[in-house]
């Protein structure tokens, strides 16, 4: 599977949520979700139920599934909006919603540099 960067940096294809969406074992992807929910809280503050983890195939999707949590991601609907490919091309680079979004997950704010670096 090739990289897919979500607009805010994080990897969409090594996401648990969308490697669940594509788990066919019933038992194996409950698992994942409950260990999805646990993370969301204890990292994001997040409290998520088992029926809150709708499947996913990445934050770009056109008409596809999306998580719930993605259809009120802010930086999600800014990008989308202003029809970047990701936040390493918006001219207001970096903005306050990825400041605090970069302390919850600095990964993304290096992945994002790399990719502003070769513009």
């Amino acid at each position: 599977m090739d990289e897919m960067i979500a607009y805010c940096g994080l990897r969409c294809d090594t996401c648990s949520i969308l490697l669940a969406t594509r788990e066919t074992d019933d038992e194996k992807r409950n698992k994942m979700r409950a260990e999805i929910a646990r993370i969301c809280k204890e990292h994001y503050g997040t409290e998520l139920k088992l029926e809150d983890l709708t499947d996913c195939d990445g934050c770009k999707t056109e008409g596809g599934r999306l998580f719930s949590g993605c259809y009120k991601c802010q930086i999600r609907n800014c990008a989308r909006k202003k029809g970047v490919e990701n936040c390493a091309h918006c001219d207001e680079y970096v903005c306050e919603k990825l400041k605090e979004f970069f302390v919850k997950d600095t990964e993304t704010k290096g992945r994002l540099e790399e990719i502003r670096s070769k513009l």
